[in-house]
């Protein structure tokens, strides 16, 4: 078993940053991808980032957030980040962090079996 455990988030201004962190534990060695995935009232789940595990040479965003998201992965702390710059309103939403023993996500952003806790943020003035 993988256990997730998400930390960041928050309420920010338009144009703010904001930082994501999750840190795996239990059998995250079998890991091959983490991601973040969001998702807003009434909309569905979306795939935000994903990267490679523990390389971090693949990853993949979706359209919304190139070039103001960056995702990372520290895998001496067994923890991967998202760095939110440039918010947005449209960035509001229930955000999720997943973990797969497959490296696939970052080709078909399908999720993994595991899943963090969401945290939620708020970008508004």
């Amino acid at each position: 078993q993988v256990q997730l455990v998400v930390s960041g988030g928050g309420l920010v201004q338009p144009g703010g940053s904001l930082r994501l962190s999750c840190a795996a534990s239990g059998s995250s060695v079998g890991i091959k991808a983490m991601g973040w995935y969001r998702q807003a009232p009434g909309k569905q789940r979306e795939l935000v980032a994903a990267i490679t595990i523990p390389s971090g040479g693949s990853t993949k965003y979706a359209d919304s957030v190139k070039g103001r998201f960056s995702i990372s992965n520290d895998n001496a702390k067994n923890t991967v980040y998202l760095q939110m710059n440039s918010l947005r309103p449209e960035d509001t939403a229930v955000y999720f962090c997943n973990a797969d023993t497959s490296p696939l996500m970052v080709v078909t952003t399908t999720p993994g079996d595991y899943w963090g806790q969401g945290s939620q943020v708020t970008v508004s003035s």
